[in-house]
Formats: C-alpha cells, sequence, structure tokens
C-alpha cells in the first residue's frame, strides 16, 4: 500500500525533524526500521507510546552499535538499504563506524540522509542548536511578528519539520530516483537553514523588488495589511481574513455593510488603520459562529481560528478524513493523497520487544539469519 512501497529505510532513532521525515515515507508505503539505542536517550519529552505519533507504521530494533555483532547486524541491513536517515551532529556517525563512506562501501547504491540544523560544514556545523536558532539566523523570525513588538516565536513546525523534515523527504527521495538509473548513492545534506532560506525564496523576491519593507508588521502577509489578519469576535474566539484579491474583499464589505468610500482603498496604505478599526468594530459586535454562518459558502477569504479539539470536528477536514483513528487516538492521516496508490491507514507506535524486532527485521533478512543474530544477542 502506497507509493513508495519496496522502498528499504533505515532510521538511526534521534529527535526532532529525522523521526517525522521517516514517519512522512513509512506512511507513503515504505519500509521502514527503526534502529534505537540498548538505553534509549532521555529527550525531556516522555511520553506514553501510544502518543509518540511520530514512531508510527515502523517498528524499532534495539543495538549496541559498539558491539561487534550489532554492528555486523546493521551493516547487514545497509547492504539491503535505498535509504539511511540520520539526525545526529557531524562526525558522529563517523566516530561510530557507520558514516557514508563505511555505509557506502557496504552498499554502492545507498542514498544517506543527514537531518541537521546548520548543515554539515561551516562555523556552526558541530554547535548546539534548535528551531529557534535556525530560523533566527535566516531572517525568518526577524519577520515574524506585529509592529513594534518583539519577534513572534512560532511552534517549531516551520524550522524542524518544513524547512527541515520535508526537504530531506525530497531529497532522499530524488537521491533514491537518481541511484536507480546510476547505480550510484550519494549524501544528502539536508540543513535546516538550507531549507528555512529556501522557503523564503518569494518574500525574497518582494524583498529585493521594495515590495516587502524591513520590520515586522508592515507588508501584505505580517499582519501589515488590515486585510490579511486577525480579529477577535464578541465571544473572544477569533476569525482569520485574508481576501488579498480585490474582488474578494469588495465581497466582504458587502457581507459586512461597510461600504465607506475610504475602506474601498484596499492597498493604499493611508486609508489601512480606518480599515482595520471598521473590521475590529464589526467582527467584535458578534460571536464567531454568527460570522461563520453569514459568510459560509463566500469568497471572503474568513475563516474561524480554531484550537486543536476544533479543528479535528471541522465538517471540511470530517470529510476528506484529515484527521484518522488509530487505537482510539485521532491523528493527522497520510498525506497527500494518492489515486491509484493510496497509502494504509496507520499502524500505532510499537513497542521495542524482541518480538517486534523480529518482526521488522522479516522484512529485511531470511529467518535463518534473524536466528543467528537473536542467538548472538545482537539485538534486544
Amino acid at each position: 500500500m502506497g507509493p513508495l512501497q519496496g522502498v528499504h529505510i533505515i532510521e538511526f532513532a534521534g529527535i526532532g525533524p529525522a523521526p517525522l521525515c521517516a514517519m512522512l515515507l513509512a506512511d507513503l508505503g515504505a519500509t521502514i526500521i527503526r534502529i534505537d539505542r540498548v538505553t534509549p536517550a532521555d529527550i525531556g519529552l516522555a511520553r506514553p507510546l501510544e502518543y509518540d505519533l511520530v514512531l508510527r507504521n515502523r517498528k524499532t530494533v534495539r543495538v549496541d552499535l559498539k558491539d561487534p555483532k550489532g554492528m555486523a547486524l546493521v551493516q547487514d541491513l545497509i547492504a539491503r538499504a535505498d535509504a539511511v536517515i540520520e539526525g545526529f551532529r557531524p562526525g558522529v556517525m563517523e566516530r561510530l563506524g557507520l558514516g557514508p563512506d563505511e555505509c557506502l562501501q557496504h552498499n554502492p547504491r545507498l542514498v544517506y540522509g543527514r537531518m541537521t540544523g546548520w548543515g554539515q560544514h561551516g562555523p556552526l556545523a558541530h554547535s548546539a542548536g534548535h528551531d529557534i536558532n535556525y530560523i533566527a539566523i535566516t531572517g525568518v523570525l526577524d519577520a515574524i511578528g506585529r509592529k513594534g513588538a518583539p519577534p513572534t516565536v512560532p511552534l517549531n513546525v516551520l524550522g524542524d519539520y518544513a524547512g527541515g523534515s520535508l526537504y530531506l523527504a525530497i531529497g532522499l527521495l530524488s537521491g533514491i530516483l537518481e541511484a536507480r538509473s546510476s547505480g550510484k548513492g550519494q549524501v544528502v545534506d539536508a540543513a535546516i537553514v538550507d531549507g528555512v532560506t529556501s522557503l523564503m525564496t518569494v518574500l525574497l523576491g518582494l524583498w529585493h523588488a521594495g515590495m516587502m519593507n524591513e520590520g515586522r508588521g508592515n507588508n501584505l502577509l505580517d499582519s501589515g495589511s488590515p486585510f490579511y489578519d486577525v480579529y477577535a469576535c464578541a465571544d473572544s474566539q477569533y476569525v482569520s481574513v485574508g481576501p488579498i484579491e480585490r474582488k474578494f474583499y469588495l465581497q466582504l464589505l458587502d457581507k459586512l455593510e461597510l461600504d465607506a468610500s475610504e475602506l474601498r482603498e484596499q492597498y493604499d496604505r493611508a486609508h489601512w488603520p480606518a480599515i482595520r478599526d471598521a473590521l475590529g468594530q464589526r467582527f467584535a459586535s458578534q460571536p464567531r459562529a454568527h460570522w461563520e454562518q453569514l459568510l459560509a459558502g463566500s469568497d471572503c477569504c474568513v475563516s474561524p481560528v480554531l484550537d486543536l479539539a476544533q479543528a479535528m470536528q471541522h465538517p471540511h477536514l470530517k470529510a476528506r478524513e484529515t484527521f484518522v483513528e488509530v487505537d482510539g487516538i485521532l491523528q493527522p492521516a497520510p498525506a497527500p493523497r494518492f489515486s491509484r496508490t493510496p497509502p494504509a491507514r496507520p499502524t500505532p507506535p510499537a513497542a521495542p520487544t524482541l518480538e517486534n524486532a523480529r518482526a521488522a527485521l522479516a522484512e529485511w533478512l531470511p529467518a535463518a539469519s534473524i536466528d543467528a543474530y537473536a542467538a548472538e544477542g545482537a539485538f534486544v
């Protein structure tokens, strides 16, 4: 099930964007085996396994990589893999004897995916960091926030997962596709600073053109314009407003019964304060449900700002099955959608037991090899 059926990937257990990349590829049908240390690292986000949703669709094998028997098992898997995912600082895998040079010797067609914040080289390559640090040096964090306020710290969706996980996934798939024609593997250096900067391409073009001013909250899409912002309703709930196109904006004014001449001057910055005041007062006059009902089916580009619990129950997301229930836990469905090779419903995170380890290895190795490795204690 899924378009990546038949693709085999080894994931070396880590945190942040690398596991999400593995989940995305596993969601789409790739067979992924997760290699974890015998004593997993304490990352400060401990939770019951069933809620560690990023570990779905694959099983874990615990291996002591300092034990020659464990190393032999991993090398056997590498020889059969299409790709590797690792998310450690530069040099860590090399010290373990599992850097790209060593792995490509075992499998010349291997695509070796490396996920870091700073990248494999550069002055900061060996420094610790997190999402907030990576988006800070790219100029992205400075651009997020309201006028006169400090930069707003976003969720780590932007750096870790958009600039990191997705770019690593693209890199791995591109490398695997190329290796099938060339017979040669390569290293994919996926750095969050590179991915986030790539995501800023359109905005950087606007900046060069003088169409994006320096400073937060001064521009079309950063809360500077009154027709691309959020507004509080009478019940302290919020709506998002985004009719950038004039025909949609005029429809919004009509629906809200706002017709003052200065409000129609949508792109004249001198009128933006008056437009903001008018929209703010009108939305504050009624609860959010009123505006949802009034604007339903229109092209006004107004949507409720929902919390997570509300989002799971939104009729559109329910109709598309954007969330699916797995063992009683509602969670995001695999994305994107495929017409002919749809992914299977996700399987829950699997406990790192010997039974599950054997099941994971059975997708890679013959039974006799698994028995031999088990007898040697190569995995636990």
